[in-house]
């Protein structure tokens, strides 16, 4: 079933299984149930200390449990963690079979130290990028703590369950029943939602911290690179992000980065992170920058958490990169990930044979639309332009497709629901005023990007659509602050510039600091 060079792969890597474990599946005699069995056959068959046993009575099939032989130890995966998720499916017999994580130990700790009973349930796309990171989390936390279980469900397969629930982006996560939350999350997200005292805790550890010589807030490329810069001359240096790869994490496809002739966002931002852990670089995740000031007492950089910390620095790189640019029209808000969602490639399986709408005629909307139209039963697509701005060879291919509407000249004025879910979309159009409603069940927003930039309204300047104002050396209007990336107004938005700019801010937050009376950064016994 796996092609050689994936099952020699596969092979290799189950050397480092230490613990004997079995592979208990629930199959009928359906085809998906044949493909998952021949698959089980064949990984068993790679080891000797791997068996597949066919006697499992799961409620959903097919299925199959991950279990260590002997033990409480489990995971299980409803589906064929192919795809995306069979990295999964490789870590989880890796860890399920003994072989430590490389996790951070304090939090492998915490994990281990959750009190409570804990079910999830996660549901996932064979095509979505960011649902690997929740399954593997999660799965991890499972192996980790005996109260702790977790069944990873590819939606496309149970598509009644997915219905009844109401699922409509992914991940998705259950816990005992209930909603958990849905999107990327961390390991240390996740562990922070049920561990209500997690962030008190960080917050207190950040708020001790010596102040740094150069400061990263964001990331992403350019946070990454500038850190890496910044480290290599012997500095103290600190990153300090919501979530480390940002918005490369979204990314379905890299192939215009040189020296990598492909890869994939959530590898590349992985890859991004093991570099910067390569050198004395202290980071802390799962934090959010809410205000940028010069302490008057000591002339350092201080930059408030939302946590509550306060960190400081002699010098700042700000690379807080952009997110999706929402349409800020009645109904998105309250349905978002209920029918209205922003990212195709994973959330298009799950409205399989439904009707959809595409907002945006760029090239990333019409590239969705097409995505789409092979997958659903409809798409419409909408431009508020009087014509779309994509690149024509895209808009041939899409005018090809017969399930496909194209609508220019149309303001998209509301997201209209049941409640529960997405039942419609109004539109104006733009030339004659009149409104018109359409029928669907999911609208997918592809307009653009707005930099993460509010919360440096008044500290720096930024430019008439919210971006921080650099120049050839990104410095910006603060003194010893500098900036780098999609938050900023260096044109071409792009992963290459992203990273070039985080080296040229991290040199020039050097020069500053050779070149300026910067106050001096005393470290003492809590660095």
């Amino acid at each position: 079933m796996l092609d050689t060079a994936l099952a020699n792969q596969l092979k290799s890597l189950l050397e480092n299984v230490t613990q004997p474990i079995e592979l208990v599946s629930t199959l009928d005699d359906g085809a998906k149930s044949v493909e998952l069995g021949d698959l089980l056959d064949e990984i068993a068959g790679m080891s000797a200390l791997i068996t597949h046993d066919r006697s499992g009575a799961d409620a959903r099939t097919p299925s199959f449990e991950i279990r260590r032989t002997g033990t409480d130890i489990r995971v299980q995966f409803a589906g064929i963690p192919l795809g995306h998720e069979f990295s999964s499916l490789v870590l989880a017999l890796l860890q399920v079979g003994g072989h430590p994580s490389k996790e951070a130990a304090d939090l492998l700790q915490q994990v281990r130290d959750l009190d409570g009973d804990f079910h999830f349930e996660t549901y996932f796309s064979l095509s979505c990028q960011n649902c690997p990171d929740v399954v593997q989390a999660l799965n991890l936390m499972a192996v980790l703590n005996p109260r702790i279980s977790h069944t990873a469900i590819d939606g496309s397969l149970f598509q009644d369950e997915v219905d009844a629930r109401q699922v409509m982006a992914v991940p998705t996560v259950y816990v005992n029943g209930e909603l958990f939350d849905s999107g990327r999350m961390s390991l240390e997200q996740i562990v922070g939602k049920i561990d209500t005292g997690a962030a008190d805790r960080a917050a207190a550890t950040i708020d001790e911290k010596d102040p740094f010589d150069v400061l990263v807030v964001g990331g992403g490329p350019a946070g990454a690179t500038a850190a890496i810069y910044a480290a290599r001359k012997g500095i103290r240096t600190g990153v300090v992000a919501e979530r480390f790869g940002g918005q490369v994490l979204d990314t379905m496809a890299i192939e215009n980065f040189t020296s990598v002739s492909h890869t994939e966002g959530p590898k590349f931002a992985a890859q991004l992170e093991s570099h910067v852990r390569d050198y004395e670089v202290d980071i802390m995740n799962v934090q959010n920058a809410s205000r940028l000031s010069i302490d008057a007492e000591t002339g350092l950089v201080d930059v408030a958490l939302a946590s509550g910390a306060t960190l400081q620095s002699r010098t700042v790189v700000l690379s807080t990169g952009a997110r999706w640019r929402a349409m800020d029209v009645p109904g998105e808000a309250e349905y978002r990930n209920k029918g209205v969602t922003y990212c195709p490639h994973c959330d298009g399986p799950l409205f399989k044979g439904k009707r959809v709408a595409v907002i945006g005629g760029g090239n990333s909307g019409v590239e969705a639309a097409i995505d789409l139209a092979g997958v659903v039963s409809h798409v419409t697509l909408i431009e508020f332009d009087s014509k779309l701005r994509a690149d024509d060879v895209l808009q041939r291919k899409l005018r090809s497709l017969p399930n496909v509407d194209i609508l220019v000249d149309a303001m998209t004025t509301e997201v209209r629901g049941d409640g529960g879910k997405v039942t419609g979309l109004v539109y104006k159009d733009r030339t004659d005023g009149d409104e018109h409603e359409l029928a669907l069940e999911g609208v997918f927003v592809q307009i653009g990007l707005l930099p993460n930039t509010e919360w440096l309204e008044g500290a720096v300047e930024l430019s008439a659509r919210g971006e921080i104002v650099v120049d050839d050396h990104g410095r910006t209007s603060m003194p010893g602050v500098f900036a780098a990336g999609d938050c900023t107004t260096t044109p071409f938005k792009q992963i290459i510039v992203s990273a070039g700019a985080g080296a040229t801010a991290a040199l020039s937050a050097f020069d500053h600091l050779i070149r300026t009376d910067v106050p001096a950064v005393e470290v003492g016994a809590s660095a």
